[in-house]
């Protein structure tokens, strides 16, 4: 059995048609069901059931499809097992994160990365958006968010801390900034999710929670361009610590609110390495996995 053409029929299956499972895998929709058909040839029965608007298994196809699967993944795990003991993780593996996250703590990675694994190649998909992991064949994810959720398997990097941030230009120029109810009085730079957008939220040592309405005249829909906008002293920002900790360190930037927590949504963000569930965890997202939490980890 041809392992490339399993692997496609998994892929077609997966997403219910030719031209996405060609997509995915950046091919023509005509080798693709080429391949298909050369497998049902070889086989003796059809794979498919094809209309003009959708695709769907047949029951021998079905049938099929759960006995295969299995031994597509025992036939991958014996290969990289292999490779690995041959020359080290092999092979391309597909990452992807926000735009901000990417550039200011990935990057910086990525020499010793290249490195350590001279022949894994890397795709690093960096996209506000949030991509649909299996349909993209995404091997591995850095997301913010309060908790990993239920589809895939998490690793929790480190907690997602958020400051208010201004320069001290704009605090000396501006009207008081000493409370968060202060914020009332400050046109507030606002990242775009509802959760930061109209709200900010503050917590004390005693536990005490205080939600702030903000208001201002910049909405963005990037981290980065929200935190260049906070750096040319156009008003006070709600960031992570990661993305702005360079700045406070440097007096780029001030925590307007030094003592309290800050937070939009949630106290509890935090940076979350994810990736699809599986029986077995190919050698090239094990190592990826170790390297990223050893070097992103506060």
């Amino acid at each position: 059995m041809d392992l490339d053409a399993l692997r496609l029929l998994i892929d077609v299956a997966r997403h219910g048609s030719f031209a996405e499972a060609a997509r995915a895998r950046a091919t023509d929709p005509s080798s693709v069901s080429r391949i298909i058909a050369g497998l049902e040839a070889a086989l003796g029965f059809r794979l498919f059931q094809r209309t003009t608007r959708r695709l769907t298994l047949t029951e021998a196809g079905a049938l099929y499809l759960d006995r295969a699967t299995p031994l597509a993944e025992s036939l991958e795990e014996a290969a990289d097992e292999a490779r690995a003991n041959a020359r080290g993780p092999v092979g391309t593996l597909r990452l992807t994160t926000s735009v901000a996250f990417a550039q200011i703590r990935l990057a910086p990675l990525l020499a010793e990365f290249r490195v350590r694994f001279p022949a894994l190649k890397l795709e690093l998909l960096a996209t506000d958006a949030k991509l649909d992991l299996v349909a993209e064949r995404v091997d591995l994810a850095i997301r913010l968010a309060p908790e990993a959720g239920n589809d895939f398997i998490g690793r929790k990097l480190f907690a997602a801390r958020y400051r208010v941030v201004a320069t001290r230009a704009y605090r000396q120029a501006a009207p008081a900034l000493d409370r968060p109810e202060d914020l009332r009085r400050h046109r507030c730079l606002r990242f775009i999710l509802p959760e930061f957008r109209s709200r900010w939220m503050f917590r004390d040592a005693a536990g005490l929670v205080t939600e702030v309405p903000v208001d201002g005249d910049i909405t963005l829909s990037n981290a980065l361009v929200l935190h260049g906008c906070a750096l040319a002293g156009l008003g006070p920002a709600l960031l992570p610590e990661w993305l702005v900790g360079a700045d406070l360190a440097a007096g780029r930037l001030v925590d307007c609110f030094p003592m309290l927590e800050a937070g939009g949504g949630s106290f509890d963000s935090a940076v979350w390495l994810l990736y699809p569930s599986r029986k077995y965890l190919p050698n090239k997202v094990r190592v990826t996995v170790d390297f990223l939490t050893t070097l992103l980890k506060k």
